[in-house]
């Protein structure tokens, strides 16, 4: 079996966080779903769990980062094409997120940058499958 990922990220508003990854294209396994939780599938082996804040805080003795004033996490994704780096980033800018940093260009590798709406940092990215080799 391949080793899965389950990203837990705390959010404001479990249904203001629903509606804007759902704007992004991605979908939720009800199974995990409850008033204080989401499982948001973004493949077939990574998974964001977006906990409201309260229940989030049952999973830890620290304290929870403000993610719109410090850095958390850097959520990297690849995407299939420079393309697609880019019709997600406008996905994200039209659902309200904000653009965190100018794109990279650095001809083999294409990076945007967005917060989502709990100031989450996330980055989408293409690489040149022949850079990798």
């Amino acid at each position: 079996m391949a080793t899965k990922i389950f990203v837990n990220l705390p959010v404001q508003s479990l249904d203001r966080t629903v509606g804007f990854f759902t704007k992004l294209g991605y979908t939720f396994n009800p199974q995990f779903t409850d008033a204080n939780a989401t499982c948001m599938i973004i493949s077939e082996h990574i998974y964001a769990m977006l906990l409201v804040k309260d229940f989030f805080k049952t999973f830890t003795k620290k304290e929870i980062a403000d993610a719109t004033k410090v850095t958390e996490v850097l959520i990297a994704l690849t995407m299939d094409s420079r393309a697609e780096v880019d019709a997600m980033m406008d996905k994200a800018l039209k659902a309200g997120a904000h653009e965190y940093k100018e794109k990279m260009d650095q001809g083999f590798m294409y990076q945007r940058s967005f917060q989502d709406l709990d100031g989450h940092q996330w980055e989408l990215f293409w690489m040149d499958p022949a850079a990798i080799k």
